[in-house]
């Protein structure tokens, strides 16, 4: 059975991980943020928050599952550290959990600060409880083998993946919130958070002038766009 762990290997800036930090505070930051990469980066809609109140981001520390033989998460944690979002590619399957209340206590622990579930979720009473956020694309009470089987490979952490139609590799930063969820590849951060930080002044000064009353045609020519 394969299992392959690996450590990690990239570091995020964090003065610009502060910078997207900060953008949590605006109005909806997935769409700022898929705006300023023209809508590149967007996990499919089917990636559902939890709770109204999952908002984070952070670098990706990625997991891949294999479809049809699932196992728990658990050997994310041995590299997992405060700040990361726990990424994991479960093919999409909707009919066995791969993430529970006990592993999301485990991530608090460390000090993870959110996940996203390609496959399904259980116990999310325990979950809500805990104020950790995840987005999943099903719940559902069935288990992985692991608990009976004792096993948990096959499973690899920190490779790329694929999570919700997009390309996520380990330290690329994932953004939640409400909406949906966002990657920014590493490479584009700088650009990316300059770019979401113009967009987000841009609507804010969009909201001012329509409480000063202007017409669709004023707004269109001052700002391009809505």
């Amino acid at each position: 059975m394969r299992r392959i762990i690996n450590p990690r290997n990239v570091q995020i800036d964090p003065e610009i991980l502060k910078g997207f930090k900060d953008l949590l505070k605006i109005y909806s930051p997935s769409c700022v943020v898929a705006d300023a990469q023209e809508r590149y980066g967007v996990m499919h809609s089917y990636l559902r928050p939890l709770t109204r109140e999952a908002r984070f981001v952070g670098p990706a520390l990625t997991v891949r599952l294999e479809p049809g033989n699932q196992v728990d998460c658990l050997d994310a944690l041995a590299v997992a550290e405060a700040g990361d979002v726990i990424v994991v590619d479960a093919a999409g399957e909707t009919e066995t959990s791969v993430w529970g209340g006990l592993m999301a206590g485990l991530c608090k622990m460390k000090g993870v600060v959110g996940a996203v579930v390609d496959g399904a979720i259980r116990d999310t009473d325990e979950i809500r409880d805990l104020g950790f956020y995840i987005f999943s694309k099903a719940i559902v009470p069935r288990s992985t083998h692991s608990p009976f089987s004792g096993r948990l490979e096959p499973i690899e952490v920190n490779v790329p993946i694929q999570c919700g139609g997009v390309l996520v590799r380990p330290g690329d930063l994932i953004l939640g919130d409400e909406i949906g969820v966002v990657v920014i590849p590493l490479e584009k951060a700088a650009e990316t958070l300059e770019k979401a930080r113009a967009q987000a002044e841009k609507e804010e000064r969009t909201r001012e002038r329509i409480r000063q009353g202007k017409t669709v045609e004023e707004l269109l020519a001052e700002f391009g766009r809505l």
